[in-house]
């Protein structure tokens, strides 16, 4: 997963990435140079007394210097570039396919673990990826180079390296195989610990109405001590390994100059060589260390193209039509034909055999008791989920079959919960229609009953809006959704229990407002309230998912005991039809 997730994404890349190791080797083979030139200068200049080769070797070894640290200068910046730009294209990639994903991806991946799939587990691949530009293009150049220069310099101590890569290289990938399963557990523990947060955060209000303070203190605290006792085991497996490569190089270079030095005393080696030897000796495990080090990290990069990739790879159940159609001639006709729906792995359908009808300048309202399937069923109509019986058409074509923008523009849905971005009251109302004037903002919020507030506040259509609308109340937020959905003045209004934290005489002038303003519109009203839906041109009354009453409110107290029984739970009979 990592490598083909790495391969895709980098393509655009290639040509940097060439220049990157382009870069990375002349400023290793540099690096390597060094040493055989310093082992020059001790043996034919110093050793001799040849002040000559000293200046002159000297000066050759500057300008190595100088090709070396700008080579690694600029290897570090393309790189860096490239790391970021792979990033960025990544979440990006992210981004869009949660974009279009249906309530049910959404519903089965979860908000904290989407969140961390799209930024932390971003970051760790994105760190593989510049520490390879920076380290690991470096290393084998260097190992392989050093083992070659350590070679040219001694043959006779070439068995010390022999000993020491492989030691090192065991040491460090037991370590490894053992810090991989702990790496994923840590994915997972982050996610737990981002959807507690969530909720907390989310939910605080409830939280203090209920005094759950130190009960949700609790659940923090053990999410965040499941993800310290992961973090900690790992983290004391890395911290062993730097040790271990420290015993090996110090034990390696002890060996070199002990072994070294009775050569030197054989004169069967020179001092600059045995020099030399060593800095290769120390070149090629620091090396081997740095790729350790990468190694470290792949295991972790590994999980989290896993999870990215599962992102990715993971197709919406509402899929787009390849050719959606554009050429709709009605106003807003919406027409179900025997809908059934059903959730994966459900022992029985959310909704069956509906049939449902909404005309253009009619109010067709849909009541039922919780779990009947209402929100269900009014989410079919934009798509956030596709039926898996029947046909949903608008004007008379399949909503499949439609291309997603003409669908969405022709709809303005007011969800069961309203939610406001961050931002303005401007910036909210304009979301449906950005070439809306304040004019025309100014009267939706009339309609919706949110002009008097609205005025209230310092800044106006300018005031600050936080995430979610928390710095506004539920009704108010309410009254903001509805005035969005004025302001975009589409052929559909699909309002799903968007009256519910509004006081009666606020929802009475609401809805009397909204008469003239949906007029030539298909309306249609999912509500738990009996008098929100009183006069209905039509009330659809749902039972487990079927159909069980259709009529006026006056034909549904005689004909439906169903409706008459949720009428009756509100309000008398005398009462109903005053």
């Amino acid at each position: 997963m990592l490598i083909r997730l790495l391969r895709d994404h980098l393509r655009p890349y290639r040509g940097l990435l060439a220049l990157v190791v382009l870069l990375q080797l002349v400023g290793t083979l540099a690096s390597l140079y060094l040493p055989s030139l310093n082992a020059s200068i001790i043996d034919d200049g110093v050793a001799r007394g040849d002040t000559d080769v000293i200046w002159r070797l000297g000066c050759v070894m500057l300008a190595v210097s100088l090709v070396q640290i700008i080579c690694s200068v600029l290897a570090v910046a393309v790189g860096a570039w490239v790391a970021m730009a792979f990033g960025r294209d990544l979440r990006s990639a992210q981004f869009r396919r949660v974009l279009s994903f249906s309530a049910r991806e959404l519903n089965a991946f979860g908000a904290p673990s989407l969140i961390t799939r799209t930024t932390n587990d971003v970051q760790q691949v994105q760190m593989l990826v510049l520490l390879t530009c920076t380290m690991l293009v470096a290393a084998p150049i260097t190992m392989v180079g050093g083992v070659v220069m350590a070679l040219r310099e001694d043959l006779t101590l070439s068995w010390l390296v022999a000993v020491a890569v492989p030691v090192l290289v065991l040491c460090v990938g037991v370590i490894i195989s053992r810090m991989a399963p702990g790496f994923r557990i840590m994915q997972t523990r982050i996610d737990a610990i981002n959807r507690v947060l969530r909720e907390q955060i989310t939910g605080i209000r409830v939280v203090r109405a209920f005094v759950r303070e130190p009960h949700e203190e609790r659940r923090f605290a053990e999410a965040n001590q499941a993800l310290t006792d992961t973090a900690t085991r790992v983290g004391r497996l890395m911290a062993a390994m730097f040790p271990i490569v420290m015993l090996v190089l110090n034990v390696s270079s002890v060996g070199v100059l002990w072994f070294g030095a009775r050569r030197i005393a054989d004169q069967e080696m020179e001092i600059g060589a045995l020099t030399a030897f060593l800095t290769y000796l120390i070149q090629i495990l620091m090396s081997v260390m740095m790729a350790t080090f990468m190694l470290v990290l792949a295991p972790r990069a590994a999980v989290c193209a896993e999870r990215i990739t599962e992102v990715l790879r993971t197709e919406s159940s509402v899929v787009p039509p390849a050719r959606g159609r554009t050429d709709l001639a009605g106003h807003g006709h919406v027409r179900m034909r025997g809908v059934g729906f059903s959730y994966p792995g459900a022992s029985a359908p959310v909704l069956r055999d509906v049939d449902l009808e909404i005309h253009p300048g009619r109010t067709t309202a849909v009541i039922g008791s919780t779990g009947a399937g209402k929100t269900t069923l009014v989410s079919l109509i934009p798509r956030l989920f596709d039926v898996t019986e029947g046909t949903v058409e608008v004007d008379g074509v399949d909503v499949r079959e439609l291309d997603p923008e003409v669908l969405w523009s022709r709809i303005g849905l007011v969800p069961q919960k309203p939610f406001l971005f961050s931002g303005t009251v401007a910036s909210n109302l304009r979301y449906g229609n950005p070439e809306a004037t304040d004019e025309e903002l100014w009267h939706a919020l009339e309609v919706a009953q949110a002009r008097d507030f609205v005025e209230q506040m310092t800044a106006g259509l300018e005031a600050p809006i936080t995430q979610g609308g928390t710095n506004v109340s539920g009704g108010q937020r309410q009254r903001l959704s509805i005035a969005r959905a004025l302001v975009k003045r589409p052929g559909i209004y699909v309002f799903d229990d968007s009256f519910s934290a509004l006081d009666v005489a606020t929802d009475a002038r609401l809805r009397a407002a909204l008469v003239g303003e949906t007029a030539e519109a298909a309306v249609l009203i999912v509500a738990q309230r009996v008098g929100t839906i009183a006069r209905a041109d039509e009330i659809v009354v749902l039972e487990d998912g079927a159909v069980v009453g259709r009529g006026t409110h006056e034909e549904l107290l005689e004909s439906s005991p169903t409706y008459t029984e949720i009428v009756q739970s509100q309000l008398s009979a005398e009462e109903a039809t005053a």
